[in-house]
């Protein structure tokens, strides 16, 4: 659509963003073997690729503080059950000391159409009066963008493979509004693997 006016004015545009925030923390205990260097990482959602992304990423951040990590989707595919004798099983054959687990506890979608920012051209003519312009904006409006408002609450548990009982918890609540057409951006998982790893290393729960 192409529209055709006079105007003075200045334009702005709405960008997305997100921001992760932990809302709920439990105190390491006293009686923990920590800290932990080899960390399985596990993730518990309903597509087998959201969890291998999200795993990588955790592995990622945990490598980068000099931790060994393994994956567990990079030990399985879709068709291994999700069992706990699966997961004590891929423990043992890593001498694993820990095992962090993530659960999707909530998430909350809702779409919105949001006017797309117009693109310009201008054309300046002069007049018949001394000093006084004309000045004609054409504007290109695209159609609407269909963006995205996800909230979404994850919690994660580090257990202790020699004690079998978990020794840390973590809850955090992220919300973000993308384009559609962004859908694929990996920017939440990046922020809450982060999240997540830099709060084991402040509460001490990371070899050094």
């Amino acid at each position: 659509m192409i529209r055709k006016f006079y105007v003075l004015c200045v334009l702005t545009a709405l960008c997305g963003c997100a921001s992760t925030q932990v809302t709920q923390e439990l105190e390491v205990p006293e009686s923990a073997d920590a800290p932990y260097g080899n960390v399985l990482v596990i993730s518990l959602f309903k597509s087998f690729d959201a969890r291998r992304y999200f795993e990588q990423e955790v592995v990622s951040e945990l490598e980068k503080k000099g931790i060994r990590a393994v994956a567990s989707t990079s030990l399985m595919d879709t068709k291994t059950p999700l069992t706990r004798q699966t997961f004590r099983d891929m423990a043992a054959s890593l001498d694993s000391d820990a095992v962090l687990v993530t659960r999707l506890v909530s998430l909350d979608t809702q779409a919105e159409l949001k006017d797309a920012r117009p693109e310009s051209t201008y054309n300046i003519r002069p007049t018949y009066y001394y000093n006084v312009w004309s000045v004609e904006l054409t504007e290109y409006v695209e159609p609407p963008n269909l963006e995205m408002k996800h909230d979404i609450a994850l919690a994660t548990q580090l257990y202790s493979v020699a004690r079998q009982e978990p020794v840390w918890a973590i809850q955090s609540q992220t919300k973000v509004a993308i384009d559609f057409e962004r859908r694929g951006d990996g920017s939440i998982i990046e922020k809450e693997a982060k999240v997540i790893t830099s709060r084991l290393s402040k509460q001490g729960l990371l070899s050094p």
